[in-house]
């Protein structure tokens, strides 16, 4: 059966996402913070938000041609209020070789349908498939932003530093029920390929705990101690 679309709705959608993407671009499209630390060794990307992949790609490009020749990195989740999976694959993307890693699978109960999500070979840039990586994260730490760590975490390609994160892994939608209450149901389910769950509810454990206002100075003593060795 045919779906009519309201003229007006699908022009509600576009101003919406128009507005988002306003608000991506003046966030720096999630990239807080990119440099260079310990001479040049190390490298740090803070991120705020996963926004969508088409939107950071050359950004994310050109944050990581300016870390070319580091030998570890650093990514401060810390402040990372979460995004979209698509996002997460493009960073990822920069930490793996040529061929494709499979990070992780979202199903969605509405239409039964199960969307892969794989690391990109075309990404353009340096890799750093054999640098060190560190993952710091806090309570804080939600979303896209768990799945970054989950995923590198799970694929033994990364170290989780910081505390237990939010627990945030279902995607849903809020469904007002009247003036006054409105209810948020999850209708979709991360699977990660390699544990077969996810990170709703318990959050992400981290590799090294410690206090978040921590997390910094060790994972850089950590990768410091790495590319000495």
């Amino acid at each position: 059966m045919a779906v009519t679309v309201a003229p007006d709705t699908v022009a509600d959608d576009a101003a919406a996402r128009d507005e988002r993407r306003d608000v991506a671009r003046a966030d720096g499209w999630g990239l807080s913070r990119v440099e260079r630390l310990e001479g040049g060794a190390i490298g740090l990307v803070e991120l705020s938000e996963f926004y969508p992949e088409p939107w950071i790609a050359a950004p994310v490009a050109e944050a990581m041609a300016r870390l070319a020749g580091v030998r570890a990195l650093l990514f401060d989740l810390r402040r990372c209020r979460g995004g979209e999976p698509g996002g997460v694959a493009r960073i990822a993307s920069y930490l793996f070789g040529a061929q494709p890693v499979h990070l992780n699978d979202l199903y969605s109960r509405v239409d039964d349908r199960l969307e892969e999500f794989w690391t990109r070979p075309d990404a353009p840039g340096p890799r750093f498939a054999d640098a060190p990586v560190y993952v710091l994260v806090s309570r804080a730490t939600f979303s896209a932003a768990e799945e970054f760590a989950y995923d590198l975490q799970a694929l033994g390609r990364a170290r989780v530093v910081g505390e237990v994160t939010r627990g945030g892994a279902n995607p849903g939608a809020i469904h007002r029920l009247d003036a006054h209450f409105a209810v948020f149901i999850p209708d979709a389910r991360a699977i990660n390929p390699v544990t077969g769950d996810n990170w709703e509810g318990g959050g992400v454990s981290p590799d090294v705990p410690c206090a978040a206002d921590d997390a910094l100075g060790v994972a850089r003593a950590l990768a410091l101690e790495a590319i000495r060795n």
